[in-house]
């Protein structure tokens, strides 16, 4: 069997090409070893005739004109005799897939997965420009690549340690959900601190409109806006307060969007750098501030329960 493929038909389907016993015991006698051969041929007509279709839409569809290859991926079993007929005829045949596999194959390659033989058509075929199988350490892997009008893919990730395979995983969830929340929301917002900064200002000049107790608050809220520029530029080992303090400075007295560089604390512009956040986490950040800040101001007493830390008996000399 060719381990190789390229330009490649792909049939997924759902089909036993093996084997199987009848649900019903039964016994047969022959008193000829032609007999005997007669019976072993009856069984297996049924599972190469299901062969033979395959084979047949191969001959079909791939002809030395347009060049293309054939793959077979089963659901279900194949046997021996039957994998050596489909090799023969130049085809990859993959045996137990898994099933979420074969709901995303279509989706990846186009077609769709067929539960009979019976009456294959080129429709029901995807396609994918490479086809081949690899071994990773000790586990056998088959990639199928350029593939059209995808829907569906699969993200290899090869790490030293699990940790770091960990981290990568999260990495890619969380960049994954930040695009479709992009695409969901058709907007976004200027990144690396950008908007609490730009938000921060607004609300000092707000301030000032604002009399009595109501001004304090808000004066708060502006000040809690700044965690985000702050810890960006704590983790990147700079001095939070100069840099800061440049920052808003910058947006003061340009009147732009400004972010801060993780790399050396200057003020950036967002939009330049490419650097963006999502609108639906930025809504949901005000949404919940205050409402946390309100439930937090209805708790009355903390009552903690825990070890003593004080010893039963006194000290010991």
């Amino acid at each position: 069997m060719p381990k190789k493929l390229e330009n490649c038909y792909i049939l997924t389907c759902n089909v036993s090409l093996e084997y199987e016993k009848s649900e019903v015991n039964a016994g047969f006698f022959y008193s000829s070893s032609e007999q005997r051969e007669k019976l072993v041929d009856s069984e297996r007509k049924f599972t190469d005739e299901k062969v033979k279709k395959i084979i047949e839409l191969k001959r079909k569809v791939c002809t030395e004109e347009n060049g293309r290859t054939f793959v077979v991926i089963n659901q279900k079993g194949i046997d021996p005799p039957s994998l050596e007929m489909l090799a023969r005829e130049g085809i990859i045949a993959l045996r137990r897939a898994k099933r979420r596999n074969m709901e995303r194959l279509p989706l990846a390659c186009g077609g769709q997965a067929v539960n009979s033989v019976d009456d294959l058509d080129l429709d029901d075929l995807g396609y994918a420009d490479l086809v081949y199988e690899q071994s990773l350490e000790d586990d056998k892997f088959t990639f199928i690549e350029g593939v059209k009008n995808p829907h569906s893919c699969t993200v290899l990730i090869q790490g030293s340690t699990d940790h770091a395979i960990a981290q990568m995983k999260d990495a890619i969830k969380d960049g994954l959900r930040a695009t479709q929340n992009c695409v969901e929301d058709e907007a976004i917002v200027p990144g690396a601190g950008a908007f609490e900064i730009a938000a921060h200002v607004h609300l000092e000049q707000f301030k000032r409109t604002v009399d009595g107790k109501p001004r304090l608050g808000v004066e708060i809220f502006a000040k809690a806006l700044l965690v985000v520029p702050k810890t960006l530029l704590e983790n990147s080992g700079l001095d939070v307060q100069d840099k800061l303090l440049r920052v808003l400075a910058d947006r003061e007295n340009k009147h732009r969007v400004v972010g801060v560089s993780v790399a050396s604390g200057d003020p950036i512009d967002p939009a330049i750098e490419g650097i963006y956040d999502n609108f639906l986490v930025k809504k949901q950040m005000l949404g919940l501030a205050p409402v946390l800040a309100e439930q937090l101001l209805l708790v009355d007493e903390v009552i903690r329960a825990g070890k003593s830390m004080k010893s039963d008996g006194g000290m010991q000399g």
